[in-house]
């Protein structure tokens, strides 16, 4: 690992400080960038907004515990066709419920990679019983601003 010089840091501490991003997903077209400086925990709380009708919740659950599944049963057979076939499957599950349930755009579109990271969150919580409480929670948020 490289020493960092004292001007590298005072660089990097100079163009790393950007202004909070405030995300929210919306049916609006436009969302906050990738590239931006959204932090997983900036946006979980927009993720859940988009994600507050439960029929939504158990569409997005059954996509990702199939393609989960589809996955390994890739794996395991090495039918390695199965693993696109789970990708696919998983995500027209997931943007349906957005496009038809909740009548907004899917976040992925934005940003994939939490988006990625909050759905398999969401399942989790889902499945333990403390998703309901994390919508009432944050959307309680959005209506006190």
């Amino acid at each position: 690992m490289l020493p960092r010089s004292t001007s590298f840091r005072l660089l990097h501490r100079r163009f790393s400080r950007k202004p909070p991003n405030r995300l929210v997903i919306s049916s609006r077209p436009t969302v906050s960038s990738e590239r931006s400086s959204v932090t997983f925990a900036e946006f979980w709380p927009a993720y859940v907004r988009a994600h507050s009708k439960t029929s939504t919740r158990v569409v997005h659950s059954v996509g990702t515990i199939l393609g989960w599944m589809l996955l390994g049963g890739a794996v395991i057979e090495r039918r390695w066709w199965l693993a696109a076939v789970a990708l696919v499957v998983s995500y027209a599950l997931a943007w349906g419920s957005h496009f038809f349930v909740e009548h907004n755009r899917p976040a992925t579109f934005e940003h994939p990679l939490w988006s990625w990271w909050a759905d398999q969150r969401m399942v989790f919580l889902t499945l333990i019983g403390r998703m309901t409480r994390e919508v009432e929670k944050y959307s309680d948020q959005a209506t006190e601003r």
